[in-house]
């Protein structure tokens, strides 16, 4: 008889799989909680079960993923998982295949502390798998109500959490602190300044008011720029693309089922002015469902001197290997490695932050 593989592992590598295609939440949604209702259970009893045909009778199994334990304890690759890595990823051209190579890390990610679907051990071990040497968690500040955004005391009590997790995580790779902080309709940031200074990486985004008039929106992210705990200038334009659910599997599921959306409307000039200035990156969103900010604006941040970070801004293990997808953009504009953040260290990057203007 064949070797029995970990049917755990290839649950969660089906899930991963899926998320990284865009599937539908509902299929990745089947395969962890599978994953999950059969982690704590006895080898034994798992192949007994297995066997006799009474997986489905536990909640969070069904059919479909009790024959890929089946498969799995039988020392075969269920068929679902080897269907999934035979159409999987997308060729790069060597531009962007040697950007996306030059990346060592993820500069905007989402745990299930607020609207992602999984724990942050998991994303973090994601990010190992990878290859990353470390992960931005960057879940949402307290105004975004919709996505759980954290309070002050409960950001307190995650940056106590991300402490004892980096102590058991492999050796050279770190997660580092980070928000995604709402840049508020008159331009501060929503999150309170001692806090903000101790992260590692603060990403500010806008949220609201997406259709604010042009001048009102130019003056709320000029003033949200120029301030000093800005580092990233997320998702710019806050377009939608596509209409296709994003696949979180967490309770932000209901807020992420994207809609296309126009740009925000602001002068892009001087926005990419400011932030050559104050030394604040312009992300590239790597998101399919964004793709911001577009080309032509990507374009004229790199004529005006800015750096850029290529992120996933991730709400699952799965769309970490997203930024593929920015790299390519990024790459058909022209962008050297040298303008992107998140080709540094992690050291490098945290003495950025905390030395810039």
């Amino acid at each position: 008889m064949a070797r029995a593989r970990d049917p755990i592992a290839d649950l969660r590598r089906i899930a991963f799989l899926l998320e990284r295609a865009n599937e539908a939440t509902y299929r990745v949604r089947a395969f962890r909680s599978a994953a999950k209702a059969l982690a704590g259970m006895p080898a034994a009893e798992l192949t007994e079960r297995a066997g006799n045909g009474t997986l489905t009778e536990l909640a969070g199994v069904g059919d479909v993923t009790a024959r890929c334990v089946a498969e799995s304890l039988a020392g075969e690759e269920p068929v679902y998982l080897r269907r999934l890595v035979a159409t999987e990823g997308s060729d790069l051209d060597a531009e962007a295949t040697a950007l996306r190579a030059a990346l060592r890390g993820d500069c905007h990610t989402h745990s299930d502390w607020s609207d992602g679907g999984s724990p942050i051990e998991e994303m973090a071990l994601a990010a190992v798998e990878l290859g990353h040497e470390y992960l931005v968690l960057t879940d949402h500040s307290p105004r975004l109500t919709v996505a759980r955004g954290l309070t002050a005391n409960r950001l307190r009590q995650q940056l106590d959490h991300v402490a004892k997790v980096n102590a058991a995580l492999p050796e050279g790779f770190r997660i580092l602190t980070g928000i995604e902080v709402d840049i508020l309709a008159d331009g501060s940031l929503d999150q309170d300044d001692d806090l903000l200074a101790r992260l590692d990486v603060v990403v500010g985004s806008v949220h609201s008011g997406l259709k604010d008039e042009r001048s009102k929106m130019t003056r709320r992210m000029l003033k949200a720029v120029a301030n000093p705990h800005l580092d990233i200038l997320g998702h710019v334009t806050g377009r939608m693309v596509s209409s296709r659910p994003a696949g979180v599997t967490g309770p932000g599921d209901r807020g992420h089922r994207a809609r296309t959306r126009a740009e925000s409307d602001f002068d892009a000039d001087a926005v990419f002015a400011a932030c050559a200035e104050h030394d604040t990156a312009v992300e590239i969103n790597s998101r399919p469902e964004r793709q911001d900010p577009p080309k032509r604006l990507i374009r004229r941040a790199l004529e005006a001197g800015c750096r850029f970070a290529i992120n996933t801004d991730a709400h699952a293990p799965g769309q970490l290997d997203w930024q593929r997808f920015g790299c390519e953009r990024a790459a058909l504009c022209g962008v050297p490695a040298n303008r992107v953040i998140n080709t540094w260290s992690a050291e490098q990057l945290v003495t950025w932050t905390h030395n810039r203007p």
